[in-house]
């Protein structure tokens, strides 16, 4: 069971980035620098990201059914608070630490970063759901 409910956390941080970046692809795309043709689209795109990003959700998925476990997180709430909390001062840190580094734009950071505290927290919330 604890196996459904990380890939469903999983599927759900992984969606909601789907919809994150549809939403902020322009300003994502001019922040991160994308080549892109004549139609907008950013050149040389491939399925690799995409099934990077879905293995990178299951090892985070796991590792907060991991934690939570261990810090008796088993509430909806303290599962959103955590998952928001892991986000924000674990994950969007890391992603600062990284653009400010190669010296990419703010913008940057609080497109990417922003979607590291709300996927955290939808993670959060699907874990302690069931």
């Amino acid at each position: 069971m604890e196996l459904i409910n990380i890939l469903a956390a999983a599927a759900g941080s992984w969606a909601f980035g789907a919809v994150w970046y549809m939403l902020l692809s322009k300003p994502w795309i001019e922040a991160a620098e994308i080549e892109c043709d004549e139609k907008g689209r950013p050149k040389g795109g491939n399925a690799t990201p995409f099934i990077l990003s879905a293995l990178a959700m299951i090892v985070v998925a796991g590792m907060m059914r991991h934690i939570f476990g261990m810090a008796g997180i088993d509430s909806v709430d303290k599962g959103l608070i955590a998952g928001l909390g892991i986000g924000a001062f674990f994950i969007a840190p890391w992603v600062l630490i990284n653009n400010a580094y190669a010296m990419r734009p703010f913008k940057l950071t609080l497109i990417d970063g922003g979607y590291a505290v709300l996927g955290c927290g939808i993670i959060g919330t699907i874990l302690t759901l069931f």
